[in-house]
């Protein structure tokens, strides 16, 4: 082989890798379940801001009964960037996961199903580079999920209530672009802490050629969490959940930013990465693809 051949071969593999995702990507995105889901995601913080503006119409404030609502629900009606986090606190314990669940579910599976898995091993792409590229697909869904929250919050906080200087948790103000850019945070920090739910679901999606099944399996896995972090007798299980820091983002509206459980979350999620992740590479390239 000559030198041009061999300093080729990467630009060739690098090429084929960045194809691959775009193809990936391409076909999520593009599936009438996930454009349904996404548009669902978009509807909820339109959905709260009508609440809010007609339960503020008489100029009471919102969630008079405090704390029958989704966090940061009260401030809505006097900023309308605080629909944002109100949105992002009403769908990230079970809306965004949910949809994460279902794509990272149907990842390997709904391949498998479909009997286009193997045409795709036949490609030179190799078992780890596909099931990465299959992640990769997931995370992305994870923050263009987040964005879509995000962004239908703003523009519906924008429509339908006054924005300006933002009052943080702290009791100190900020400026409006201060508050977007926390804002910007917030949706990324969300759209990570949704990684370790999505290795796990990739791990689950590798262990059975039925998309449905693997989909509802991630899902399943998703309530009971959810169910057992809820238990006040089994506090000492919560901090290992997935789920259990998710709501942590909301210390970056404080001044200064508390990072602390940030961090902490963000440490979860990594190991739960590792473990699913390694698990699931384990399983898929020592899988029989036979359909």
């Amino acid at each position: 082989m000559s030198r041009a051949d061999l300093t080729a071969a990467p630009e060739r593999s690098a090429l084929w890798t960045f194809g691959l995702l775009g193809s990936e990507l391409t076909t999520v995105l593009r599936r009438g379940r996930t454009l349904a889901l996404l548009g669902v995601l978009a509807a909820v913080p339109v959905l709260i801001g009508i609440a809010v503006r007609i339960e503020t119409g008489d100029g009471s404030p919102a969630d008079p009964g405090g704390g029958g609502g989704p966090a940061f629900l009260s401030q809505v009606s006097h900023n309308g960037l605080f629909l944002v986090f109100a949105a992002l606190s009403a769908t990230l314990p079970v809306f965004l996961p949910m949809t994460v669940g279902v794509v990272a579910g149907d990842s390997v599976a709904g391949e498998a199903n479909a009997g286009t898995l193997r045409y795709l091993l036949v490609a030179p792409a190799g078992r780890s580079r596909l099931l990465l590229t299959k992640y990769t697909s997931v995370l992305v869904f994870c923050l263009v999920a987040t964005l879509v929250v995000a962004v239908s919050g703003l523009v519906a906080g924008a429509l339908l209530f006054p924005v300006g200087e933002v009052t943080t948790i702290s009791g100190t103000r900020i400026g409006f672009g201060e508050g977007l850019l926390r804002a910007g945070l917030i949706a990324l920090v969300v759209a990570v802490s949704l990684s370790g739910f999505a290795a796990l679901g990739l791990f689950v999606s590798t262990l059975t050629d039925s998309g449905i099944a693997a989909m509802a399996a991630t899902v399943g896995v998703l309530i009971t969490a959810q169910i057992v972090d809820g238990i006040p007798q089994l506090d000492a299980v919560g901090p290992y959940l997935f789920p259990h820091l998710w709501m942590s983002f909301t210390d970056l509206l404080r001044a200064p930013v508390y990072w602390d459980e940030i961090v902490r979350n963000l440490g979860v999620q990594a190991v739960y990465v590792a473990v699913f992740g390694s698990a699931a590479w384990a399983r898929f390239t020592t899988k029989d693809i036979t359909v």
